[in-house]
């Protein structure tokens, strides 16, 4: 050992490594460009079956299917771990049932582009020519078919009834749209914000124009000229179906989930096995195929509303996630326990569509089918990127405009759910190389993704594909959105004061404050009452003292009563359809008098404590008291927690 040199050692390991003796030609010689795979199956399989095992164990998720089209066939479809965990009961792409959650849209616009094709549906009429109820105007401006097709009709989010686990509670579409239209918060055409109510209501124009019912006609006008057999929008599934069905689940190694069932069935009711959505792939593929004639498909493909470019845009149903130079367009769907997406090449022909029915450890469903179409489009269909740069000063400059508090524009504007923004307002700082960091889209790993600036105001994920482009008016950034959620949502500067920034850790420490307060007034009295030290303070000031005290328990309970209350909400679908009215009435009632109650009790005890001699932690804990309570209150009004209705 000692006679050898290192790089005698060097070589031996070099020559155990590639297998033979390193010449001094070899070492010469470029490294081989690897080949670009070719998209055929063998290829296919062998990858497929390298990520989606590996990705599906390391998740936690019970099973997946794979279905990927070309020019007009099945290339591979394949089942992955187990549609029912308890009795190994394996994925079969062919017979397996998963429920498609919001990839249901797709069907409902094709069903939507069939009747423009026949001249009873005209895109840009007031929808209020098909209905029988009414949706108002905003500004003057009415709703129509393309503001419903590509989600900016302007309606907030609506939660209540949205899904349900017993069939009984699921009324009929039109009941269901006509029980609670939702506010808008947008003027038609300007601003994407995703809207399972729009697409709904396209469905009910679907029944309204076509004489049928939405189920009768997606069956005769699509699902029987696609081919899609093992396909249903009824809920319950029909009898000969039940047994296909997939179980669903958080985690693979937990319990499965009922039946999911959807109120708004047109916008995420539909079930189908991966073979059904590869056969619905094959006809759009097919400009339209057997489904619409090629114009309609051209129509519906190509149609693009940009409103952040140069983002992704939204077509007519469908939204672009070009990518690697090429168009694509897709749709994803996520219910509790399925999670699906189908995207398209057209100018390629080839489709892909995954879905799982486990939404996996910290929600692994997202990031697995996301990596599954980046790296599918690396491997098949290599780009290299040319991007642009924007000087480093420029780029500071421009990181800094960004830097504040958002909202995403598909959001629950008008109900006591607007208080979820607490936790989900979406911020942008500064890394200490003066880049923006946003805090939400991760990276697959979790981690914070480091943006560079492209051209103005257009950055681009540092080693990835995604981009990030803002709005600015004026010299001021006022809205921004990421490729990923471009088509179909936007994030906008929320006003000062109703920032999270600073709204949420002064509520926080008001909470705490009030809390130590109701604490320290029994724990003092006990005190008090065991040595005999009397309070000394005049009536009126007890008085004041103890109302203070108790309206901040009161405040405290209140605000852990809302906690428990949304935590249970959102929870469970089947609690959104009015079994907790009641607790949500007296959290209504109660509300207010505990917020104003602690105010004025606030401001009368600040009053005694000042005009007395009282001691200086006294004043002290007397302005951290009006501060809480002001805080309380701003918050309760400013996000709709002192406020009456049912409506969410």
């Amino acid at each position: 050992m000692r006679g050898r040199s290192l790089w005698g050692w060097l070589g031996a390991v070099l020559f155990v490594l590639c297998g033979g003796p390193i010449t001094a030609d070899a070492l010469a010689r470029p490294a081989a460009i690897p080949a670009i795979p070719r998209l055929e199956k063998a290829d296919l399989d062998a990858w497929l079956d390298g990520y989606m095992l590996y990705a599906l164990k390391r998740g936690d998720a019970a099973g997946a299917v794979v279905v990927v089209v070309k020019d007009g066939a099945v290339l591979t479809q394949r089942g992955f771990g187990f549609a029912d965990v308890a009795t190994r009961r394996p994925v079969d792409p062919e017979t397996t049932l998963f429920r498609q959650a919001s990839v249901s849209k797709l069907v409902t616009w094709t069903a939507v582009m069939q009747l423009v094709e026949q001249g009873k549906i005209d895109l840009d009429r007031d929808v209020n020519a098909y209905l029988d109820f009414r949706i108002p105007a905003f500004d003057g401006k009415p709703v129509t078919m393309r503001n419903l097709m590509t989600h900016t009709a302007g309606f907030e989010e609506v939660q209540r009834g949205l899904n349900s686990y017993d069939p009984a509670k699921v009324p009929s579409l039109g009941a269901a749209l006509k029980r609670q239209v939702p506010y808008r918060i947008f003027a038609p055409g300007t601003t994407p914000a995703y809207s399972n109510f729009g697409t709904s209501l396209a469905g009910y124009i679907v029944e309204r124009v076509s004489g049928l019912s939405f189920d009768d006609y997606v069956e005769r006008h699509i699902f029987t000229p696609a081919g899609m057999t093992r396909s249903s929008f009824r809920q319950p599934l029909p009898a000969s179906l039940r047994p296909l069905m997939a179980s669903g689940y958080m985690l693979g190694s937990g319990k499965p989930g009922p039946f999911e069932l959807s109120s708004l069935s047109p916008s995420g009711g539909m079930t189908a096995s991966g073979a059904d959505m590869g056969r619905f792939m094959i006809a759009h593929l097919a400009d339209g195929g057997a489904l619409m004639k090629p114009a309609t498909a051209a129509q519906m493909h190509r149609t693009i509303l940009r409103l952040i470019p140069p983002l992704n845009g939204m077509a007519l149903g469908f939204y672009e996630q070009n990518i690697n130079g090429r168009k694509a367009l897709s749709h994803a769907g996520d219910s509790l326990n399925f999670h699906s997406q189908l995207w398209i090449f057209p100018e390629e022909k080839v489709g892909i569509y995954m879905s799982m029915n486990a939404a996996g450890r910290q929600n692994v469903s997202g990031p697995i089918r996301s990596h599954l179409f980046d790296a599918f489009a690396d491997r098949y269909f290599p780009f290299t990127l040319r991007d642009g740069r924007v000087d480093a000063r420029t780029a500071r400059d421009h990181a800094r405009l960004m830097v504040g508090t958002y909202n995403k524009t598909r959001r629950l504007e008008s109900s006591f759910l607007k208080a979820m923004e607490l936790a989900g307002q979406v911020k942008v700082s500064l890394d200490a190389e003066g880049g923006i960091v946003l805090s939400l889209s991760p990276g697959l790993g979790g981690q914070a993704r480091k943006w560079v600036e492209i051209e103005p105001f257009v950055w681009r994920e540092l080693g990835g594909k995604m981009r990030l482009a803002a709005q600015v008016d004026n010299g001021r950034v006022v809205r921004f959105s990421l490729d990923s959620g471009s088509p179909y949502v936007a994030f906008d500067r929320v006003p000062w004061y109703l920032s999270t920034a600073w709204l949420t850790p002064a509520f926080l420490v008001s909470l705490g404050a009030l809390l130590l307060t109701a604490i320290a007034w029994p724990a003092a009295a006990l005190v008090r009452r065991r040595y005999g030290v009397a309070s000394g303070l005049s009536p009126a000031a007890r008085k004041s003292y103890r109302l203070t005290r108790g309206f901040a328990a009161l405040a405290v309970a209140v605000v852990a009563g809302w906690i428990l209350f949304v935590s249970r909400l959102v929870r469970d679908f089947s609690s959104l359809n009015g079994e907790l009215d009641g607790v949500l009435i007296a959290l209504q009632l109660v509300t207010p008098v505990a917020f104003l109650g602690l105010f004025a009790s606030a401001v009368w005890n600040i009053r005694h404590v000042w005009t007395e001699a009282r001691g200086r932690f006294a004043k002290f804990w007397g302005i951290v008291m009006l501060i809480a309570a002001v805080v309380l209150l701003w918050v309760g009004v400013g996000f709709h927690l002192i406020g009456f209705g049912t409506r969410f």
